[in-house]
């Protein structure tokens, strides 16, 4: 299996703090980098780190079409507050009208298929599409996120892709990410104040209660608890384990 572990001067990137991980890696890949913003708030801080060091990203977020209109508020405003577009990809509408004939608008409701196949047309194919050609792919996975995403490293590998897949903040617990947020004073999604930890889709994300693990409130009527759209699932994605991915950012 590929290893792309990071080697800086002697050290991981895990000794770094993430605004500089970010910064490494742009400087030690060539070639388009990508980061799918999602307006969690870890993409919104990694967002805020990209702009703030200029550094030279794709940066794009998936509009599945089913998106909350408080996520297209915090769009524009963030947008607005830094200054810098954030591209928009859409689902291909030949794919898109042909599930929905297939399963119904709110299929997904009735089988795990039928949402799979949302998922897929509205989530997953669109991402293809963003990171073909692409040198690495940058997301807001983190470890505690739940079983599925435990096995989340730093750097990994996308098998099916061929590109790199850096998680910067996969060692970060979400109250760390809240309180760097705070002090950043970094734009959030006003659904995280009434209940909404996980957001995605409108019509497929929930509230949770104080306590309840934050990836509850998606596909909530699914009883699986690896439950994911398919963008992070193995074995699309390797996490290294032998050989090494050299780079010197001292």
């Amino acid at each position: 299996m590929l290893n792309v572990a990071l080697k800086i001067s002697g050290e991981t990137i895990l000794a770094l703090p993430p605004p500089e991980r970010l910064a490494c890696v742009r400087r030690e890949l060539d070639g388009r980098i990508v980061f799918a913003h999602g307006f969690g708030i870890e993409g919104q801080l990694i967002f805020h780190w990209i702009c703030e060091r200029e550094l030279d990203i794709d940066v794009v977020t998936l509009d599945t079409g089913r998106l909350f209109a408080e996520t297209h508020a915090l769009w524009a405003e963030t947008e607005r507050r830094y200054g810098r577009t954030i591209r928009a990809i859409y689902p291909d509408h030949v794919a898109l009208e042909a599930m929905v004939a297939r399963h119904g608008i709110d299929g997904f409701y009735r089988s795990k298929a039928a949402r799979e196949a949302c998922c897929g047309v509205r989530k997953v194919k669109p991402l293809d599409r963003a990171l073909e050609g692409a040198a690495a792919w940058i997301t807001g996975l983190r470890a505690d996120q739940n079983s599925n995403r435990r096995a989340a490293g730093l750097i990994g590998f996308d098998t099916t892709r061929g590109i790199v897949k850096f998680n910067p903040l996969a060692d970060w617990t979400r109250d760390a990410i809240l309180k760097e947020v705070r002090r950043l004073r970094v734009p959030i999604n006003s659904l995280h104040a009434k209940g909404f930890a996980s957001i995605g889709c409108a019509p497929c994300t929930r509230a949770v209660a104080p306590g309840e693990p934050e990836r509850n409130g998606r596909w909530w009527w699914e009883a699986d608890s690896h439950k994911e759209c398919g963008l992070h699932l193995l074995p699309r994605t390797r996490v290294a384990e032998a050989g090494s991915f050299s780079a010197s950012c001292g």
